[in-house]
C-alpha cells in the first residue's frame, strides 16, 4: 500500500468535514461582537434575516443529527460523495459512504464504495483485509484527525465548548453581520428560503486553526480568506442545504432527515489498523 496514496484521500475525506463545520463558538463569539456595535440601528431586514437564521440555527441544533448528501470540490472539477448519517448531540460524529474510486481507494478495498466514520476525533475505513502491514488482517484503518488537521488544529475542532457539525458551522452564520435575503427558491422539492452570508478570517473560528496549523495536512488546500456560507431554510425552521465556499473549495450539503438517528460507535479495536503515525511521517501536503 503507498501511504502518499492514503494520504491523498485522508485529506480529501478531512475537507469534507471541516468545510461544514467552518464555523464553531469562537467565530461565533467574535461575529456578535461585532453584531453589538450596531445594535443602535433601527430595525432593518438584517434583522428579519438574522431572526430566521437564528431560529435555524436553534432547531437545528436541538434536533441534534440528520442524514445528509454531502459533495465536495477541492477545485479539481472531481466531486467526491458522501452520503449518511452526521450526529452532534453528544459529541461530533459521522457515518458515511463515499465512492471508492472518486475517493482514490481502489487500492484497500474492492468494494464500489467505502464506509468511512469519524468518532472521537478520528477517521476509522471500511478496507479488505491487507495481506502485510499494519492492516494485515484488519477490516478498518484508522486515522487520528490530528494526523490530518496536526495537533493544534485537532484540539481546536474537538474541544471549547464548541464542536465539529452543521449545527456549529449555523452557529457562525447566525451572528454574521453580512448577510442576504435571495429570495423563494425550490429544493430538492421543497420551498424553501435563500440566505448568504460571507464571513471573514475573523469570523473563522475552528475552521482557520484547523486549515493553517503549521503541522496541518490542508494548510494549502483553498487558498481562501473569507468564506461564503448559503443556506437555503425550508418549512418548520430546517436547513434543506448548506453550501460553503473557502478559495477553491466548495462543500454542499442537502439534508434528508433530522434526528433519530442511530448511534455512532467506533469499530471494536481488534478488528482496527492504526495508520496515524504512518500519515503523519508521509510528508504529504494537500495542494
Amino acid at each position: 500500500m503507498k501511504l502518499t496514496y492514503t494520504a491523498a484521500w485522508v485529506g480529501l475525506t478531512a475537507a469534507a468535514m471541516v468545510a461544514a463545520t467552518a464555523c464553531g463558538s469562537e467565530g461565533a463569539k467574535t461575529a456578535a461582537e461585532s453584531a453589538d456595535k450596531a445594535a443602535d440601528k433601527a430595525v432593518s431586514k438584517a434583522d428579519t434575516i438574522m431572526a430566521a437564521l437564528s431560529r435555524a440555527t436553534d432547531r437545528t441544533e436541538e434536533l441534534g443529527s440528520a442524514e445528509v448528501r454531502t459533495t465536495t470540490d477541492l477545485g479539481t472539477g472531481e466531486p467526491i460523495s458522501m452520503d449518511g448519517t452526521y450526529s452532534w448531540g453528544d459529541g461530533y460524529a459521522l457515518d458515511v459512504e463515499m465512492d471508492a474510486e472518486a475517493a482514490q481507494m481502489q487500492e484497500l478495498t474492492d468494494s464500489p464504495t467505502v464506509r468511512t466514520l469519524f468518532v472521537d476525533g478520528a477517521y476509522y475505513y471500511d478496507i479488505d483485509p491487507q495481506p502485510a502491514g499494519p492492516l494485515a488482517g484488519k477490516e478498518w484503518m484508522k486515522i487520528d484527525g490530528s494526523a490530518v488537521f496536526g495537533e493544534s488544529g485537532a484540539a481546536a475542532m474537538s474541544g471549547g465548548g464548541g464542536g465539529a457539525s452543521p449545527a456549529d458551522s449555523m452557529k457562525g452564520l447566525k451572528y454574521a453581520s453580512d448577510v442576504e435575503d435571495l429570495g423563494k427558491e425550490t429544493v430538492n422539492g421543497k420551498s424553501t428560503t435563500h440566505y448568504r452570508a460571507v464571513l471573514d478570517q475573523e469570523d473563522m473560528g475552528k475552521f482557520k486553526e484547523a486549515f493553517s496549523g503549521a503541522d496541518s495536512m490542508l494548510d494549502s488546500a483553498t487558498g481562501g480568506s473569507s468564506i461564503t456560507m448559503d443556506i437555503w431554510v425550508g418549512d418548520k425552521d430546517l436547513p434543506v442545504r448548506l453550501k460553503q465556499e473557502f478559495g477553491a473549495m466548495e462543500v454542499t450539503m442537502d439534508f434528508d432527515k433530522f434526528g433519530a438517528t442511530k448511534e455512532i460507535v467506533a469499530p471494536p479495536a481488534g478488528q482496527t489498523g492504526d495508520l496515524t503515525e504512518e500519515v503523519k511521517n508521509s510528508g504529504v501536503q494537500q495542494g
